[in-house]
């Protein structure tokens, strides 16, 4: 393992939109340079080292260490300063805020930035390359089946089945979503909202509070809380979608419509992080304000309304996926980064 030239590293245990990076891009990767993840939690199918490794490369040459959290780049500033291993400094940005103090200095260390939106490259004191997420279009497709995959996941077959994946929190716009099924849901029999994702305890008052709502309108089996599942079943629920919704109220970047667009399915969005690149608006899905629920409940409702249009807006969001945002695109992006990195003097 020690021919590794990129170390990838992944320091935090439970699934995050990080994580999900790492997890779906070092295999694409791998294809095309020598790159390995660190850290726990990484399935088996992800190339990796041990941590200790990592911090032990040997000094024969420069490689890489490519941090997507703050940790990642005081960890990697500590292996080069105080262990004084070789490693060029790279950090990824999505986030779309003000960065504190010990960030920005964290940022100054850095020997390459990397934004994954225009949006998130405004919030950088120094010039970075723009490289947008993309998706494994292997990975996240259509089903063959879909009836037969939902009968598989104990799903209704003949239901109109809403997603929303991620954690279970108010900046998601969880609580947005509900509130529009509850307008929604009583007038339509056959449509239910599904919600993957944990729900952290400092998030568990928030995710109680709706429970009442949902079982006063007699909505209980038709909006529900499915918890956190593993990634495989996360992708096998997307695929057994016909409508997703992305309400949130804030994102760094936000790949979940992506993914579920991958999967032929049309996704309506607010119009945060980069999700105005991602959806065609009137093609793919819809945008709407943030924060909305009138707006929200109004773009489920076409979508909802004519299983034509949804149809051919799926069809269409695949298609999209696929021309403009394969993982592919991303992966080549970041290693000719990781190129002009190593062939420096």
């Amino acid at each position: 393992m020690d021919d590794a030239l990129v170390i990838a590293p992944n320091l935090k245990r439970r699934l995050s939109g990080v994580t999900a990076t790492v997890v779906r891009l070092i295999p694409v990767q791998a294809r095309m340079i020598a790159i390995r993840a660190t850290g726990p939690g990484l399935p088996p199918g992800v190339p990796h080292i041990p941590l200790i490794r990592a911090a032990l490369m040997p000094r024969d040459r420069w490689r890489v260490w490519h941090a997507r959290r703050n940790t990642e780049m005081a960890l990697g500033l500590v292996l080069r300063r105080v262990l004084r291993r070789k490693y060029r400094l790279m950090f990824t940005s999505a986030a779309q805020r003000r960065h504190t103090g010990f960030t920005r200095w964290l940022i100054r260390q850095q020997d390459m930035l990397v934004a994954t939106s225009d949006k998130a490259a405004g919030y950088l004191d120094r010039p970075a390359t723009v490289v947008m997420h993309g998706v494994d279009t292997d990975v996240f497709h259509p089903p063959a089946d879909r009836a037969a995959l939902r009968r598989d996941l104990d799903l209704d077959p003949d239901a109109v089945l809403i997603g929303c994946f991620g954690r279970i929190r108010a900046q998601k716009g969880v609580d947005l979503l509900v509130r529009a099924g509850l307008r929604l849901l009583p007038r339509r029999p056959h449509v239910q909202i599904l919600f993957t994702g944990r729900i952290t305890p400092d998030n568990r008052a928030f995710a109680d509070g709706l429970l009442p709502e949902i079982r006063a309108a007699g909505l209980e089996d038709r909006i529900r809380f499915l918890g956190e599942l593993p990634w495989d079943q996360v992708v096998r629920h997307y695929q057994a979608l016909d409508l997703f919704a992305a309400p949130a109220r804030w994102e760094g970047f936000g790949l979940t419509p992506l993914e579920a667009m991958a999967c032929g399915v049309p996704t309506v969005a607010a119009r945060v992080g980069a999700y105005e690149t991602l959806i065609r608006d009137g093609v793919t899905g819809s945008l709407v304000p943030p924060d909305n629920e009138d707006a929200l409940s109004e773009a489920l409702r076409r979508w909802l309304d004519d299983d034509d249009a949804r149809a051919a807006a799926g069809r269409a969001a695949r298609a999209h996926v696929a021309a403009n945002h394969a993982i592919e695109a991303e992966a080549r992006a970041l290693v000719a980064i990781y190129n002009d990195l190593l062939a420096r003097p």
